[in-house]
């Protein structure tokens, strides 16, 4: 969801308990991926949310 910037996707599963740090994917973690991609509503939510800015 993140990738390809489905917000509400996103809400749904981080509000079902989805990790907002996990790891996985091209980039490492959904923020770094959403980043990279500009997905600037998606990043907002990730923070929201708790992710970690420092993540590798």
């Amino acid at each position: 969801a993140a990738a390809n910037g489905h917000v509400e996707m996103a809400k749904l599963l981080l509000d079902k308990g989805a990790n907002v740090n996990a790891e996985g994917g091209e980039y490492g973690n959904a923020l770094q991926e959403a980043s990279d991609r500009g997905h600037k509503e998606i990043v907002q939510l990730l923070l929201d949310k708790g992710a970690n800015v420092n993540a590798k």
